[in-house]
């Protein structure tokens, strides 16, 4: 996977506040993680994009022991995990990329969140999905979050996202976020999203999270 976007620097230490600011009901999402997947008998996880580790956070404090792999490319939102998680034995942290990670390992369950609409939708998107599935057993849940929209009607979709943001945010500030995903992110429709994880290798995804513009979905490996 190439040219893959690095948080750094600010973008980095920042991000968790960024989250805060801009992904609403961010914290009631990642919370669902952990209910979704209860069920899976042999909790080996893999949490791709894991960032400064709020997803993995969720599945430590959850009333299952699971085993947990994550990985991100940034190495700066590495260090911030590691912190956020040195205490527990049963996360291991690797800068990377998922093509560094070994075929042979394979997991019973992975999660992709907030990654896809920084990948250009020219094979980048589907090779990602692709190296995922073939880290997993089939029949492994895979659970995936990301902005989503229609490009026919992408300025109504951020004219609601607007009006969902939090009070007091500064209004440039606003103007410059939404020209970005407009005309910088790579976003794509839900019908896209189906496409691109049916090629992968998965099934059928189903929606079962919206907000504005996020949406997640759960599948299965075929």
């Amino acid at each position: 996977m190439k040219n893959v976007e690095l948080f750094q620097n600010e973008r980095a230490t920042g991000y968790n506040q960024f989250v805060e600011k801009w992904i609403t009901n961010y914290h009631y999402f990642l919370d669902c993680l952990p209910r979704l997947l209860k069920e899976i008998k042999k909790k080996d996880l893999l949490v791709v994009g894991c960032g400064t580790g709020n997803e993995i956070e969720r599945f430590v404090q959850a009333p299952e022991h699971w085993k947990i792999t994550g990985i991100d490319p940034s190495p700066e939102m590495i260090i911030q995990a590691r912190e956020k998680l040195k205490h527990y034995e049963n996360v291991t942290l690797t800068e990377g990329l998922v093509t560094d990670l070994p075929i042979d390992t394979k997991y019973n369950a992975a999660t992709l969140s907030l990654v896809l609409h920084f990948l250009d939708d020219n094979g980048s998107k589907l090779n990602l999905l692709k190296d995922i599935a073939e880290r997993l057993e089939p029949g492994a849940t895979f659970v995936l979050l990301d902005i989503t929209v229609d490009k026919t009607q992408i300025r109504q979709n951020l004219e609601i996202y607007r009006l969902l943001l939090p009070e007091g945010l500064d209004k440039e500030e606003i103007s410059k976020r939404l020209h970005r995903m407009e005309n910088e992110l790579h976003l794509v429709s839900e019908e896209r999203i189906t496409e691109l994880c049916t090629a992968a290798g998965f099934e059928k995804p189903l929606r079962f999270f919206q907000s504005s513009i996020y949406m997640g979905w759960i599948t299965k490996k075929k």
